[in-house]
């Protein structure tokens, strides 16, 4: 039996995340989550705070994120770029040396894709090495707070576009050949393999890990004729330029979004789970079946290539030679 197969939450498409935290205290309990002071992130900060939790916002600019989640209690910021491991580094030896707990880390930082290949300094293709290699020295460095920390979860922000990816495994940095969406759809595909190995791997000491699809989460606006004509061709934004609000069809709001991130984060719905990928608030259903991608229709299930085991284990050892 498959463990991809949904529990039945009482939540649906259009809950959100202080709809699945309701009723929860989660007073003392420690969570990281990068990039948490953007949008999507802004909105997990926001509800694990008022639950009660610390959380850390991890944050290539901390004085930006500080404003953004300034008036937040139960919140500070730190200076992460995942796309530095001597920053990734400093970043853990920080958070070892405090001695506090790790409950939970929450990788949600992600970079838009770009028309033109943008790269890291170490020549890494960015998609890749934000979403990707920096999640998976950061979460390799936190080890042993999360080992140390009875019940610890890593949740790992993807897409239901990881149906669609590929891993280049001769050349995942795409050194020719690139294709914005290809290599996007080849990091929301990574997040997923690296959950499946990463559970596979500390399970037994009870660290369970998360992939979590937020669902296609737009604006608000106002936005550049070039984006709104996209998101137009796309069924995101109407001629008025408003956005489309259809949780069954995968299109939420920034609250409703963030709720399969924080029922992943801290939800007891999940205790005895993992290695499993998200959506609407419960484990997603397995569904092979080749689904086309149109403005009325965004299929993010889960497959069963997204969570093959085999394609985990060789993601990681890549990534440990990537990351060397």
């Amino acid at each position: 039996m498959t463990a991809q197969q949904p529990l039945g939450t009482p939540f649906t498409a259009a809950s959100t995340a202080a709809d699945v935290l309701d009723g929860l205290d989660l007073t003392g309990r420690e969570t990281v989550v990068t990039g948490g002071h953007g949008r999507l992130g802004r909105e997990v900060t926001r509800a694990l705070a008022a639950a009660g939790a610390t959380v850390t916002v991890a944050a290539r600019d901390p004085r930006r994120a500080a404003a953004a989640v300034d008036g937040i209690e139960g919140v500070r910021v730190e200076q992460l770029d995942l796309t530095e491991p001597a920053s990734v580094d400093a970043f853990a030896r920080r958070r070892l040396a405090s001695g506090r707990p790790l409950h939970t880390l929450v990788n949600n930082a992600a970079v838009l894709f770009s028309p033109d290949p943008l790269r890291d300094a170490r020549g890494h293709e960015l998609q890749f090495s934000t979403s990707h290699l920096g999640h998976f020295r950061l979460t390799r460095a936190l080890l042993p707070a999360l080992l140390a920390t009875p019940g610890a979860r890593v949740v790992t922000v993807t897409s239901g576009a990881a149906r669609l990816g590929e891993i280049r495994w001769d050349d995942p940095d795409f050194t020719s050949g690139y294709d914005p969406g290809a290599a996007y759809c080849q990091a929301k595909l990574a997040n997923v393999l690296f959950t499946v190995e990463l559970d596979r791997r500390y399970a037994d000491q009870d660290v369970r890990a998360f992939a979590a699809h937020p669902g296609v989460v737009v604006g608000p606006g106002p936005f550049t004729p070039e984006e709104a004509a996209g998101y137009r061709a796309q069924g995101l934004v109407d001629d008025e330029g408003r956005t489309v609000i259809d949780p069954e069809a995968g299109k939420k709001t920034i609250e409703q979004g963030a709720a399969t991130l924080v029922l992943g984060a801290a939800s007891p719905l999940l205790n005895g789970h993992g290695g499993v990928y998200l959506k609407d608030s419960d484990i997603a259903e397995l569904d092979d079946e080749v689904r086309p991608l149109t403005a009325d229709s965004i299929p993010s299930d889960a497959s069963t290539a997204m969570l093959d085991p085999a394609a985990a284990r060789r993601l990681w050892t890549l990534s440990e030679q990537l990351d060397a």
